[in-house]
């Protein structure tokens, strides 16, 4: 069992931690103790045994943070702005309640999204983990925070984006979904509010609460799951799946950023078509349709993503599959090495405003479905 921070009784944290009507910056005193009532809920003991599994930084507790304001808030998890008082550096802090990880299959969840978030943090394109300790009844995960906003914010500003602008982007996520894939792990949440976008203007995909980790070249998994507009048409027929979900996804996304639009979007009064299930029978059988203002390789690149089936899809081919996105026509102007190295940059007259562009609306837990396989 990997040594850890002694447990800390928190049966008073709530009240520790800032509520989402603060509007100002409420600090927590730095004399405020965090260990002074003992609890002792049993219905806990099983999740906290299990979370023994979780490696927990060394020497650091909620004690070393000013807890600033809340910043998201889901289903099963609190997302706080956080300042690290050794050094004044700002980070988010996702809080989950243990007594909300029920079960086995939670507690791997919890553990592979918190490895995910430690391999993360050797990739510029990927919010990594900082550190991350727990008290009885909560684990606190310390990560990047990325203050440029995510691009459904500036999408809903801009409506759509310049090709130059959107193959930046793209090239960006690529680099970062083929060092996911490389480590064995489907992404399978990409979407405009998942990509932020940091001071310099460069991307970072954030959450992983529904990747899958352990796979292997060939290797598939079966779980439905994902963003229903994102959701690859091999998931909704019930098939075997692996990395392509996650080139699908980034098909639907360009889409999204050249076209301003959804390639699934349903402008209709007619209820019945404005319905889950009519929107998936759309991505099965409805073809994609291009926007004749986009250009020819946007066009192609787009089909080449949106493929229905992952075997012809672009960026699919065992052995080949991201030389060949590499080699497309689309992406001849990317330097590769320099988007790999962090040192590509957009065009100044191109590059958005990021500075303090955070939605402070964006929630910790907006995903439709959290299953697992």
């Amino acid at each position: 069992m990997p040594s850890q921070e002694p447990p800390v009784d928190d049966k008073n944290e709530d009240a520790d931690l800032p509520s989402e009507e603060t509007d100002g910056i409420a600090y927590i005193s730095s004399s405020r103790k965090h260990d002074s009532i003992k609890d002792d809920s049993e219905d806990l003991q099983p999740v906290i045994d299990g979370m023994d599994g979780i490696k927990i930084s060394q020497g650091l507790g909620l004690q070393d943070f000013d807890l600033i304001r809340v910043i998201g808030r889901g289903s099963y998890a609190k997302v706080l702005l956080v300042r690290l008082k050794k050094n004044d550096q700002i980070y988010a802090m996702k809080v989950v309640k243990k007594e909300l990880v029920h079960d086995d299959e939670d507690i791997d969840w919890v553990q592979t999204e918190k490895h995910v978030f430690e391999q993360a943090s050797s990739n510029p394109f990927l919010v990594g983990l900082h550190s991350c300790f727990q008290t009885t009844s909560r684990l606190f995960l310390v990560i990047e925070y990325v203050n440029g906003g995510d691009l459904m914010f500036h999408m809903q500003r801009q409506r759509k984006l310049p090709e130059e602008h959107a193959r930046f982007y793209a090239a960006e996520i690529c680099i970062a979904l083929n060092f996911l894939h490389e480590r064995g792990i489907i992404y399978r949440d990409l979407k405009l509010d998942n990509v932020l976008l940091d001071a310099d203007g460069h991307i970072k995909l954030t959450d992983y609460g529904m990747c899958k980790e352990g796979l292997g070249p060939g290797d598939t998994t079966s779980t439905f799951c994902g963003t229903p507009n994102y959701i690859a048409p091999e998931i909704l027929r019930g098939e075997e799946y692996g990395f392509s979900v996650d080139w699908w996804a980034l098909g639907v996304l360009m889409f999204e950023m050249m076209a301003g639009r959804s390639p699934f979007d349903i402008i209709t009064d007619n209820p019945d078509m404005n319905t889950e299930d009519y929107l998936f029978q759309v991505i099965l059988e409805k073809p994609i349709r291009i926007p004749r203002f986009l250009s020819v390789k946007a066009s192609h690149v787009l089909k080449g993503f949106l493929n229905k089936d992952p075997k012809e899809r672009l960026g699919c081919r065992p052995q080949t599959g991201f030389s060949d996105i590499k080699s497309h026509a689309f992406f001849r102007s990317i330097d590769w090495d320099l988007v790999k190295h962090h040192k590509a940059h957009l065009h100044p007259h191109h590059a958005w405003n990021t500075t303090n562009n955070s939605d402070p609306q964006t929630t910790a837990d907006a995903r439709m479905t959290r299953t697992h396989g």
